[in-house]
């Protein structure tokens, strides 16, 4: 019984490495010429695939085969299965003693480019073997849909599927430019506000603002409801061009506006009425082996942002 179930294990994998072939290729020809097989036992082997999950993987015609939904689909899972198993084969046999390969990162706008960029020659100056692309968008995204080894987020995710690691509570301000502040006073209390052009940031997610954050005078937290003519959608890193520009108030965070800070083009507000942070987090999926590229990254960015 035991050597009948691990025939069959040997002959799904080798009919799910066929299927991908095929699935790269657009041809069972073409992936029958790379596995060193026949065309006809490639099509039998994802036909048998087809049958045992009961659902149609490709598109025949005459000339080449497509990829239907459901095959999509199932090539995304298999390529991430076969990925995580070559790793785990690497890692036992001390294979893989240097991290390299593709790295696919998802980091949300204003982080990627103030926090993450910055720190990014150091590591590929470590693993120069490690290939590195890296979205920066603040959209929710599909790590099996679009294919990502990680993603950098704002907030701590409650969802069990994921693994997340906190990288730091990055401290909030309200910044304006002196041109701005000469011309409309400086606020000296939080009402003071509503006399003012305050840029608000639409989240993409939710599709409302991100509300202000503050410490009364008891230094109780609070938030204030900011209404604006004045809105970014989707883009941070909008809102702190817009900023910069003399547009008005906005609150971001400090390592956003650090530069401009030091050179004296921002100004900081109502810091009597500040000390909030909103936390940063590192994501990747709760099932998913580790590969030795993506733990290297995870290990150097917690430290890189620690020091």
């Amino acid at each position: 019984m035991v050597m009948n179930m691990a025939a069959g294990n040997a002959l799904q994998l080798g009919s799910i490495e066929q299927f991908c072939r095929a699935a790269e290729t657009g041809s069972f020809t073409s992936a029958a010429e790379i596995l060193g097989l026949t065309p006809a036992a490639v099509s039998r082997s994802i036909s048998r695939l087809e049958q045992r999950l009961g659902v149609r993987l490709f598109l025949r015609t005459t000339r080449a085969v497509k990829l239907t939904a459901e095959g999509e689909l199932y090539w995304k899972e298999c390529q991430l299965a076969l990925e995580q198993i070559a790793e785990a084969e690497r890692a036992i046999t001390g294979a893989q003693t240097v991290p390299s390969g593709p790295l696919r990162i998802s980091v949300s706008a204003a982080y990627g480019t103030f926090r993450l960029l910055p720190l990014m020659p150091a590591f590929t100056g470590l693993y120069p073997q490690i290939d590195i692309e890296i979205s920066i968008s603040d959209k929710i995204i599909d790590f099996v849909e679009e294919g990502f080894d990680l993603a950098i987020r704002l907030g701590i995710p409650q969802d069990s599927r994921l693994v997340a690691f906190k990288l730091e509570d990055a401290t909030l301000g309200v910044f304006g430019t002196p041109a701005y502040l000469a011309k409309k006073g400086e606020p000296r209390g939080i009402d003071d506000l509503g006399e003012h052009d305050c840029i608000q940031y639409i989240s993409p997610n939710t599709g409302r603002p991100l509300q202000w954050q503050f410490t009364d005078d008891q230094g109780t937290a609070i938030e204030k409801p900011i209404t604006s003519r004045m809105r970014v959608l989707n883009d941070a890193l909008g809102a702190v061009a817009w900023v910069n520009a003399g547009g008005g108030l906005y609150q971001t965070y400090r390592f956003a506006v650090g530069d401009a800070l030091q050179r004296g083009d921002l100004v900081e507000v109502l810091q009597q009425y500040g000390g909030r942070s909103r936390p940063f987090s590192i994501l990747y999926p709760q099932n998913r082996h580790l590969s030795a590229r993506v733990r290297a990254f995870v290990d150097f960015l917690r430290s890189a942002v620690k020091t």
